[in-house]
């Protein structure tokens, strides 16, 4: 599909699909901003969580994104691209953990204090290059 539906454009909310090591399915809820420019969803991860083992072992993801009345749905599959792990509040990864907190949820109280957060939580973002999508909506 080369269009990508507005469900999957104007969200915030979505479930990360990742494989574990036996090939069964680890979900994850997150939140997430969608570039149409790029056609990439960026989430927020940290650096200990099954999801990000996951996709560095095997970079295959799905995305699932419903509609609020639950009728509508859009599954994106995607291959993952992970930065490294903010290590700095002025680092690359910690001005795009701005950037993609900003486009989920506008302007923080204490920049610095999110910052600084990032670091001590070793965040990196996972960035979902989109190649399919499909669903009902």
């Amino acid at each position: 599909m080369d269009e990508i539906p507005q469900l999957l454009r104007d969200g915030h909310r979505g479930v990360l699909v990742t494989l574990k090591r036996d090939g069964r399915p680890q979900l994850s809820n997150v939140m997430y901003a969608y570039d149409e420019a790029t056609r990439t969803i960026r989430v927020s991860i940290t650096d200990d969580r099954a999801k990000t083992r996951n996709l560095r072992r095997d970079p295959r993801a799905s995305f699932y994104v419903n509609a609020p009345d639950f009728g509508s749905y859009v599954v994106a599959e995607a291959t993952a691209e992970l930065t490294p792990v903010t290590t700095r509040t002025d680092d690359p990864t910690a001005e795009e953990l701005v950037a993609l907190y900003r486009a989920i949820s506008g302007e923080h109280p204490d920049w610095d204090e999110y910052r600084a957060a990032m670091v001590e939580q070793r965040r990196l973002v996972g960035r979902l290059h989109v190649e399919r999508a499909y669903g009902v909506y």
